[in-house]
């Protein structure tokens, strides 16, 4: 009994290993698959204005720089309408705060909750102001960035924030979080052997 479903296991594979055979073969016949034709390749200079990740140790980070002082008037003018004057909230949610992250529902602040200042960079640089992102330049990201640690009490009004400091950073909830990135692989010329 045994032995019978085996054979018919494989005997079911094989037809349909079969069946593929025969659509592959219908599909070349037929000629080339047709695509949709979206888009044109992305050219170098394309790739390079969009690999703007920033990692928590720094790397990517551009050059510029910026205080909370410098931050402020640029944040009132365009964050505050969807984040409130003082980061409490809005449309666009609370940026400060420090309440316990144990309440039933709690706030998830930049204060209480973000684990790195250069994730913080990352997001206003990439997706900030919501109306127009991305329009920021990099001395008024480093800026807005220092106002809004500054809100939360994390540095101080004329502290200033650059491609050195602000991974140095640290930040309240930084041992909230595990961790899952792997090491960074080696360079061929570190590894053993040559």
């Amino acid at each position: 009994m045994a032995r019978s479903r085996t054979c018919t296991r494989e005997l079911r594979c094989a037809l349909l290993v079969a069946q593929f055979a025969v659509l592959q073969s219908g599909a070349a016949a037929a000629g080339p698959v047709l695509t949709p034709e979206l888009g044109h390749p992305a050219s170098a200079e394309l790739v390079a204005r969009w690999n703007l990740s920033i990692y928590p140790d720094g790397r990517g980070l551009p050059a510029g720089h910026g205080t909370a002082a410098q931050g402020r008037p640029i944040y009132q003018a365009r964050c505050a309408k969807c984040h409130g004057t003082d980061g409490e909230g809005g449309s666009g949610g609370a940026l400060a705060g420090r309440g316990p992250l144990t309440d039933p529902d709690p706030d998830q602040t930049v204060g209480n909750y973000w684990p790195y200042a250069t994730t913080l960079f990352d997001f206003i640089r990439r997706a900030m102001p919501m109306d127009a992102p991305a329009t920021l330049s990099d001395d008024e990201v480093f800026a807005v960035s220092a106002f809004v640690l500054y809100l939360n009490r994390i540095v101080g009004l004329d502290d200033r924030l650059d491609a050195d400091s602000l991974p140095r950073i640290r930040m309240p909830n930084r041992d909230g979080f595990i961790g899952i990135d792997a090491e960074l692989p080696a360079s061929p010329a570190s590894l053993p052997g040559r």
